[in-house]
């Protein structure tokens, strides 16, 4: 018993090789709490936290359908989900690996040999063969003493990647949302330009029937007839392109939620507005952002993986201590197993020192510490990265904006002047062909400001991705 003890107090006295983690050193000063974002426009955005699940300040069902079915159903979030589930599982499995194992055996050994196929030395009389049986039934155990903290280590470089798994399932989540967000609406984009589209052929179509019956009686030239003839047919073959980018368009928005192409053709059959944004956008702080952001946190975790590494490595130069026990009952008859007479107990310590390695270990520890540098500069690079990301994406915000408020003042200018010209038409001051291009004018600044509205908004969407936002907590289950 003193054995056993003192064999306990050493596994719970010994230390823990290698460096402990404390954290990632600062990187750059927008880590501050006091720190601001410097593209930031204070006319449109805000302080405050943000909200997690961004689209909802859109106000679209169907979107928000759209991101909810994605984030339930995509693959991408399936496959990332799973290896949460299996690094969990090796948390697990190392920290089991800290604990004795124990198994149980039974054993049955009946022989039937020539006499002289054994060496065994003559004693009296000799049979012509060897009968012999032997019945055992017990337990095993093993138990390697983490003396210097290795295991322990491993535990952690674990779990630390487990977290890493579960940040990089966030940052599918983030993708996703985004994703399915851009493309929801590019596609009402693509619509809203199509019903342009089709409204100048229907307009090029009347006034070319209007034409045609000036030139029968003379009032107007062929050549003019034949130029919006090709203007018509151009503006009809425009629409084919189109209609195929709005089918592109839907499959990639049924990929993306997990479904078969075609899936949503009923839903997003009907053309929808562009999704409206709110005034102003809430971004929070950079330090917050740093925290939030998925893949910052993946690479932290990764740095803090790396250096329980080095700890794993180091313990492997000290010696290691094992034991292993075991207990049976058995003997030449079957009903010894159950003879508490014939118990049989055997313990066996074992150390074992690899101290003439040539270098061996001190070369994986270099290689660890190496790791850990690596994973250290990737951390950095990630925060940096995170930073521009972001600032990046508020620059672009407020300069569409701006874009987007101009082609807002071309359309009601373009509007103007499409009305003044139909009434000139009407009064006989113009020609119909200055009436016609003016209308087309119009009709081409309204699909600018579409193709404007659209850039704007997939900015926000952007932004709501480099902000770290569109993901949710992992289950507590998967912790465990």
């Amino acid at each position: 018993m003193n054995r056993y003890l003192i064999l306990a107090s050493l596994a719970l006295t010994g230390c823990t090789v290698g460096p402990d983690y404390a954290g990632p050193r600062p990187v750059a000063s927008a880590e501050r709490p006091d720190a601001t974002f410097r593209r930031a426009d204070p006319l449109l955005t805000s302080p405050q936290p943000p909200l997690a699940k961004w689209w909802e300040a859109m106000s679209d069902p169907l979107l928000t359908t759209l991101i909810e079915r994605g984030l339930a159903a995509s693959p991408d979030v399936a496959a990332a989900e799973s290896r949460v589930r299996k690094a969990r599982a090796a948390v697990r499995e190392q920290r089991a690996n800290q604990l004795p194992s124990v198994s149980a055996t039974g054993t049955a050994i009946i022989a039937d040999l020539p006499a002289g196929s054994l060496a065994l030395p003559a004693q009296g009389q000799q049979d012509d063969r060897i009968k012999a049986e032997f019945y055992n039934v017990g337990l095993d155990a093993s138990w390697e003493i983490d003396l210097f903290g290795g295991r322990r280590r491993a535990a952690q470089s674990a779990s630390a990647q487990a977290d890493a798994a579960e940040a990089q399932l966030a940052d599918a989540q983030v993708r996703l949302s985004a994703e399915i967000a851009s493309n929801y609406v590019t596609l009402r984009e693509l619509q809203q330009r199509l019903g342009l589209a089709r409204q100048s052929a229907a307009l090029q179509a009347s006034a070319l029937t209007l034409l045609e019956q000036r030139e029968s009686r003379g009032a107007s030239s062929v050549d003019d007839v034949v130029r919006l003839r090709t203007e018509l047919n151009r503006t009809r073959g425009s629409l084919l392109p189109l209609e195929g980018q709005i089918a592109v368009t839907l499959d990639q928005l049924a990929l993306l939620t997990g479904d078969e192409p075609g899936a949503h053709d009923a839903a997003l059959a009907a053309p929808g507005a562009i999704p409206t944004i709110p005034a102003s956008i809430t971004i929070g702080d950079p330090a917050a952002m740093l925290r939030r952001r998925p893949d910052v946190r993946a690479a932290e975790r990764q740095l803090a993986a790396a250096t329980a590494q080095i700890g794993v490595d180091v313990a492997r130069q000290f010696p290691s201590v094992s034991i292993m026990g075991i207990i049976g009952l058995g003997g030449p008859n079957i009903g010894d197993v159950v003879d508490t007479d014939s118990v049989s107990t055997l313990l066996l310590p074992r150390i074992n020192w690899s101290f003439l390695d040539f270098g061996r270990n001190r070369a994986r520890v270099n290689q660890s510490r190496a790791g850990r540098d690596e994973a250290e500069a990737q951390y950095r690079k990630a925060v940096l990265a995170a930073l521009s990301d972001a600032e990046t994406s508020l620059s672009r915000f407020g300069n569409l904006r701006a874009n987007l408020l101009s082609a807002y003042s071309t359309v009601e200018g373009a509007r103007r002047s499409a009305r003044f010209a139909a009434e000139r038409y009407d009064r006989g001051a113009v020609p119909m062909t200055s009436s016609l291009e003016a209308q087309r004018a119009a009709l081409a600044s309204e699909g600018s400001s579409l193709e404007a509205q659209g850039q704007f908004v997939r900015a926000f969407i952007t932004l709501q991705k480099a902000l770290g936002l569109g993901w949710s907590e992992p289950v507590q289950q998967a912790k465990r």
